[in-house]
């Protein structure tokens, strides 16, 4: 249920920082409300994990829908980010996307052959990487929308804290692929 929840709050972030304004929403009380939904989503991942450990329910299931909800949500977030005040350049999100693809892509053919691919550490680092890109992102629109910083200086510091999330998560995906290249080849011969 949390996993579908984060899947479900994928749209909801969406809608919000899109609409706002058609929601009543203002400027000043966007980057909390989307700060709160984040915080919400990136809560039920670590709760999920901790009370499928905790109860046992580790299921093949699990391991491919978990870090598919994760990539759902960050991804929304992100492609929500080239759109309104944030102004990402969508060639830059679109790395978050093909290496999420290409990983559960290979997930999912693996699953059919009969094994499964574990989650790595790294791909658990670039969840964190992702999540504090977006949190800082959402942070520093606190004082932009003050004024404090001008909006040039807020979209060149999101575009540097986006492409940093980009390069580790480029390199996690790297570093999945080697790790499981036996399997890989395995569920591609058959």
């Amino acid at each position: 249920m949390l996993t579908l929840g984060r899947i479900l709050l994928s749209p909801v972030f969406l809608v919000v920082y899109l609409f706002h304004a058609q929601l009543g929403i203002s400027m000043l009380m966007l980057p909390f409300i989307l700060l709160g939904i984040v915080a919400i989503a990136e809560l039920s991942d670590l709760f999920d994990g901790m009370a499928a450990r905790k109860q046992n329910q580790v299921t093949e299931l699990g391991k491919i829908l978990d870090p598919l909800a994760d990539s759902i949500f960050r991804l929304s977030v992100f492609l929500a980010f080239t759109q309104g005040i944030v102004q990402l350049p969508l060639w830059l999100v679109l790395f978050f996307f093909y290496r999420d693809s290409i990983i559960s892509m290979l997930r999912t053919l693996c699953a059919l052959r009969g094994f499964t691919l574990a989650a790595r550490f790294s791909g658990k680092v670039k969840a964190v990487v992702q999540c504090c890109a977006s949190i800082m992102i959402l942070g520093l629109m606190i004082p932009q929308v003050l004024g404090i910083i001008p909006l040039t200086l807020f979209q060149d510091l999101s575009f540097y804290i986006a492409s940093g999330a980009v390069v580790y998560t480029l390199f996690s995906g790297v570093e999945y692929l080697y790790a499981n290249q036996s399997y890989i080849k395995k569920a591609l011969v058959k």
